[in-house]
């Protein structure tokens, strides 16, 4: 299915993981019934954009960034009450095995092998298999046979509830955004599979790792774990690596964010026995080459840049160059200076805008979190009492000139700290937040609407976009 303009008009979106949808009974996972009536919601609310978050399969702590796999779903969204049985489908079945064949083998013998080693990384199996020797990957993959089909399955399972639900979508007028992860995971099909695009040492273990320095999150810098990319390789290949991966996601999404996309112009590098992220350094990266070679594929570019943390004019420059919007975030404009690029009266057209991302916590439980005299500048500079703060930003960030302004559901809902969906930095009790059944009501829908009507980017009830 073709990609559709996103940012052709003032449109606004919101932001919400499928995962948040995956309700308490067994086998509805959110891509049936749980999808649809949330889009229903949408439409009728007048948002034409629904963003969500890389849609990999995720490992122990459930991060949508640390992706096994870009191209592979995460199958805990599949909703087993609608899946379609192969046997009956067999056609459609074979036709998705043979179209996707390229990554989807890789995937599901990496897959099956991870778990017959007890989900222990793919440096620490026997050598033949580490090293990829052919007869050893011909053994696995006939020992492990009905494994490999169980997991093909999986795969085409999701990939037909997807396409189902874009279809859906497309009709009540709602578009999807997706989110390219700028890394991926140590332990991932990808290096396994394709080890000399990334800095690995002989052993498979990342020899430097991907990271932010000291930040507004962290004070000592966030450090990732990712391996970084041999670029000069990537390079020499055309960047065939970037282009399947851009290609994958061009498939789901209408749009697609480049996550940490200042990492494109230069990244932070942390040796692998650094014990925080302040021990990196920053290295140039072939961003311009690589978007050129994208564009070359691909056409114009359907991206929104992340370009939050430390962002130094080369990055601005290659985000311009490229006319690509990037992001502001309502949260981030309150440090007390009036050139702060957060604050609305300093956004441009070319903008994505936001009250707060999946990272921050909800617009209300920041709020309460502020220093009293925070609390009384952000209210004086919004010009509302503080009770009305949350709600005012949300129209701040609706009624600015971004072409594109997204809300995360939990704002939208007026909740607090107990909905936060991650804590950057930390491990364990992030991602787990889910919608409560009862709380998309028409009368929430019908606000929203109306908000979104006052600000122009209201889209229409049914059909169209």
């Amino acid at each position: 299915m073709m990609a559709l303009p996103v940012l052709d008009r003032r449109r606004s979106g919101v932001l919400l993981h499928p995962t948040a949808l995956i309700g308490a009974q067994a086998g509805r996972g959110a891509l049936g019934s749980a999808a649809r009536n949330f889009i229903d919601w949408l439409s009728a609310a007048g948002a034409s954009v629904w963003q969500v978050l890389p849609l990999g399969p995720v490992g122990v702590d459930l991060s949508p960034y640390w992706v096994r796999s870009d191209q592979a779903g995460n199958p805990a969204l599949i909703d087993l009450h609608e899946a379609q049985d192969p046997l009956q489908a067999r056609g459609d079945y074979e036709d998705f095995c043979g179209t996707e064949r390229d990554w989807l083998e890789d995937y599901v013998l990496y897959a099956a092998l991870s778990q017959a080693h007890g989900a222990e990384p793919w440096w620490t199996w026997p050598e033949p298999l580490r090293a990829r020797q052919p007869g050893a990957l011909r053994e696995a993959a006939a020992r492990l046979a009905p494994e490999l089909e169980r997991l093909r399955i999986e795969q085409w399972g999701f990939d037909r509830q997807w396409t189902a639900l874009r279809t859906y979508a497309r009709a009540r007028g709602v578009l999807l955004y997706g989110d390219l992860p700028i890394y991926v995971a140590p332990d991932s099909v990808a290096t396994w599979t394709k080890r000399n695009q990334f800095q690995l040492a002989a052993d498979g273990r990342p020899v430097a790792r991907a990271g932010v320095p000291p930040d507004y999150f962290a004070a000592d810098g966030q450090l990732w774990g990712n391996p970084l990319y041999e670029w000069e390789q990537a390079r020499r290949d055309g960047f065939a690596f970037w282009r399947a991966r851009l290609a994958s996601q061009l498939r789901r999404f209408d749009l697609v964010r480049v996550d940490h996309f200042r990492g494109l112009a230069a990244y932070w590098s942390v040796p692998a026995a650094a014990r925080t992220a302040r021990e990196g350094a920053w290295v140039s990266a072939p961003g311009a080459e690589l978007l050129s070679s994208l564009r070359d594929s691909f056409g114009p570019l359907p991206l929104v840049a992340e370009d939050l943390g430390v962002i130094t004019p080369d990055v601005v420059a290659l985000r311009r160059s490229f006319g690509l919007p990037g992001m502001r975030v309502l949260q981030f404009g309150y440090d007390g200076a009036p050139d702060n690029p957060h604050l609305p009266r300093n956004y441009t057209p070319d903008t994505v805008a936001y009250t707060g991302t999946h990272d921050n916590d909800t617009t209300l439980g920041w709020y309460r979190s502020l220093a009293r005299a925070t609390a009384r500048r952000v209210a004086a500079s919004l010009g509302v009492r503080a009770r009305e703060v949350p709600q005012a930003m949300l129209r701040a960030v609706l009624g600015s000139v971004a072409v594109l302004a997204v809300v995360p559901l939990q704002d939208v809902l007026g909740l607090g700290s107990e909905a936060r969906f991650n804590v950057p930095g930390t491990v364990g009790g992030n991602w787990r937040w889910r919608v409560d059944p009862g709380a998309l009501t028409s009368a929430v829908a019908g606000e929203l609407r109306a908000l979104n009507e006052s600000c122009g980017r209201a889209a229409p009830t049914t059909g169209g976009r």
